[in-house]
């Protein structure tokens, strides 16, 4: 396999340095919670090699609220990203063909480039209000279609699908044979996701989450991957052993005490983006320059401007970060045109996030043409 920097990756801002940014509006995740606001206790914790599948008691929990599942249909991994390039690199080969949700995550669509399979895009439209289309899913269908990848609620756009249309997209991949990849990284996140974790509704379903986005947790790489198909579990447990055989110790330990009082935080954690929300749904309301769809779930929104010819867009985003020391996601990051934005909402405090608002506006008047 050829690897390529992703762009999200290598412009990111832990590469760029948060020294040089003041106004983070493009973190997806919420605040970042310190060591010491999650009472851990870790003096008999044996620093040992763990159980491959991951933490029993963590993957009971996440079992039981999946929708009574069983603690062996989860498997732990490094991070949503680990789970995401397990499940594309165990069910795909060059002779495969993907369909796939665009904009989209990178992972989800450069791990498949990699591998080289043939992909089908399936782009969503903001003037469609983001939706997915169903019918277009299905009419890519070929018979070498081994996977269809989508994500709910959805990154950039924040867009969630409804249950009777994830019942009908289950129910097409069964139908076709073919498996369906989940990544529900946001479904804990600020909003309510209204209906269980995909892959308790088929064997033919793979849902994928972390404690990133929405606890976070990042730094703990923590993710997992949900099956009730056996015979994948088995492939998707022998990938993650001959890339790392297990997460850490440590890492799991925190996540597990973490998990177990994680009601508490979160509702703290979920009222501050909350809080930003309305600060930019009020923002986007009174903004002319940009057009938008509000998100339904997460803690990002994708916005556009509305006329890209009007604006020097290199100028506006060199702007923005030069004289305002304020990044957003720009547009290439997923594939898509840079007069395409992505702006999360849930990673500054109030005041900073709305000074950040601010500067956006400012930065797109002194780059008019």
């Amino acid at each position: 396999m050829l690897y390529k920097r992703m762009p999200i990756e290598k412009e990111s801002p832990e590469e760029r340095g948060y020294e040089s940014i003041l106004f983070n509006l493009a973190e997806s995740s919420v605040t970042d919670l310190t060591f010491g606001e999650l009472n851990i206790q870790l003096n008999e914790l044996k620093l040992e090699y763990i159980p491959h599948r991951g933490n029993v008691h963590l993957r009971q929990m996440l079992a039981t609220e999946a929708g009574e599942l069983h603690p062996d249909q989860v498997l732990l991994t490094n991070g949503a990203c680990g789970a995401l390039f397990i499940i594309n690199t165990a069910l795909l080969a060059p002779t495969d063909h993907l369909i796939v949700v665009r904009p989209n995550y990178a992972t989800n669509i450069e791990v498949p480039l990699t591998i080289g399979c043939t992909i089908s895009y399936i782009d969503l439209q903001l003037e469609e209000n983001w939706r997915v289309n169903l019918p277009a899913i299905e009419a890519a269908i070929t018979p070498a279609t081994k996977l269809i990848s989508i994500t709910t609620p959805h990154n950039p756009t924040g867009t969630v699908m409804t249950q009777s249309e994830l019942g009908a997209l289950v129910a097409l991949a069964e139908r076709q044979h073919i498996y369906l990849l989940v990544d529900e990284t946001y479904r804990d996140t600020c909003f309510t996701t209204p209906y269980p974790v995909v892959a308790s509704m088929s064997e033919r379903v793979s849902s994928v989450s972390s404690l990133s986005k929405a606890f976070g947790l990042p730094g703990l790489r923590i993710g997992w991957l949900i099956t009730r198909n056996e015979e994948l579990m088995e492939q998707f447990l022998a990938a993650k052993e001959m890339i790392y055989i297990s997460n850490a110790a440590l890492d799991e330990e925190v996540a597990t005490q973490f998990y177990r009082q994680k009601e508490k935080l979160a509702m703290i954690i979920n009222q501050k983006a909350m809080e930003n929300f309305q600060l930019l749904r009020a923002w986007l309301q009174q903004e002319p320059a940009l057009e938008y769809v509000l998100p339904q779930g997460g803690v990002v929104c994708f916005p556009r401007l509305a006329h890209p010819e009007t604006i020097d867009i290199p100028r506006f985003y060199e702007t923005l970060t030069q004289k305002y020391k304020t990044m957003v996601g720009p547009g290439h990051w997923f594939a898509m045109p840079d007069n395409y934005m992505r702006i999360g909402f849930g990673w500054l405090g109030n005041t900073a996030f709305q000074q950040g608002l601010q500067h956006v506006s400012k930065a797109i008047e002194e780059s008019k043409r």
